[in-house]
């Protein structure tokens, strides 16, 4: 059965042979070209000579000693190089002039230059104080143009400035900072029966959909006789009561009542704290009983508890 399979599998026809050859040849052929291409294709030489005269003209700048920037001092501590500074430049070493105690604001040209300060930088100096500049503190001496860091620091512990000035003939008093006093915010207190929607949407965690439940609870009572109601409004989180409740207020107390001497069931179920069992056996009781002398009549009913009564009362008359 090996034998078979074997057979089978590598017997080729002729057009497979063929085609097998054709394909081991391409490859043959593509493996090889790479090494061929430098028979055929001739690169162009490339004249290095003027590569050349630039490194040697570098190289022959470095080692000029007549060039003032080529000057490099070595420190054998930490290997790091840097160029000598150019006289010409500026760079001269600093005069060390006599130190004294001075204030900058009042001191004049010759007092800079007993200090040791170039006569240009004295004069950038007074012109800055002709215009009207002046120097709060020891460290501003560091914004003079001209003035190098080491003269700063070498002056620094010198400088003594007043609380006022005399420059020029006119005394000038130094800026003092006032410590900022953070401006006290009082929220308004809002009166919770004439609010409108534009008013409660600003209150923090208020969007249009509770404004809109408070305001539809409010007309259902018929008003709020005491902030603690808002509570009870449908959706609205005890947390964000909490937070918006020292913005409310009742200024009017009025509430809309609902005389029980003449309402029918209908009228008074349409009331959020009566609905109809309580508004039904209101009616039954004063067609059995006669009118209510007292509000507080109500009570002699079975559903009315002190709970009961001291929520619906506000919002009940006799007449």
């Amino acid at each position: 059965m090996w034998k078979r399979f074997i057979s089978d599998y590598f017997n080729f026809t002729k057009k497979e042979r063929t085609g097998i050859i054709v394909l081991l040849i391409l490859i043959i052929i593509l493996v090889i070209l790479p090494f061929l291409f430098p028979f055929f294709i001739r690169q162009k030489p490339v004249d290095v000579t003027p590569f050349k005269k630039q490194i040697e003209m570098l190289s022959a700048k470095q080692f000029d000693t007549t060039d003032k920037y080529a000057k490099r001092n070595y420190s054998d501590d930490n290997f790091q190089n840097y160029r000598e500074p150019d006289e010409k430049r500026g760079y001269l070493k600093q005069i060390k002039g006599e130190l004294f105690y001075f204030d900058p604001n009042t001191l004049d040209d010759a007092g800079w230059k007993r200090l040791g300060v170039k006569d240009k930088t004295v004069k950038t100096i007074q012109n800055y104080i002709a215009k009207g500049g002046r120097f709060y503190k020891p460290a501003d001496i560091g914004k003079i143009w001209g003035l190098h860091e080491d003269e700063v620091q070498r002056f620094i512990p010198f400088v003594q400035i007043q609380n006022t000035n005399n420059i020029n003939g006119t005394e000038i008093k130094l800026h003092e900072t006032k410590p900022y006093e953070k401006e006290k915010f009082a929220p308004a207190v809002i009166d919770i029966n004439t609010a409108d929607t534009t008013i409660l949407i600003a209150l923090p965690g208020i969007g249009s959909k509770l404004s809109q439940r408070i305001l539809s609870f409010r007309d259902k009572l018929g008003g709020f006789y005491k902030v603690e109601q808002i509570s009870e409004t449908y959706g609205l989180p005890d947390s964000t009561f909490q937070k918006i409740k020292p913005r409310f207020s009742i200024h009017n107390n009025s509430v809309h009542q609902i005389n029980i001497n003449t309402a029918t069931v209908d009228e008074m179920k349409a009331h959020p704290y009566l609905r109809y069992a309580l508004a039904n056996a209101i009616v039954q009781y004063r067609v059995q009983h006669g009118m209510y002398i007292l509000v507080d009549d109500i009570k002699k009913i079975m559903l009315v508890t002190e709970d009961v009564f001291n929520k619906i009362g506000p919002y009940l008359k006799v007449n």
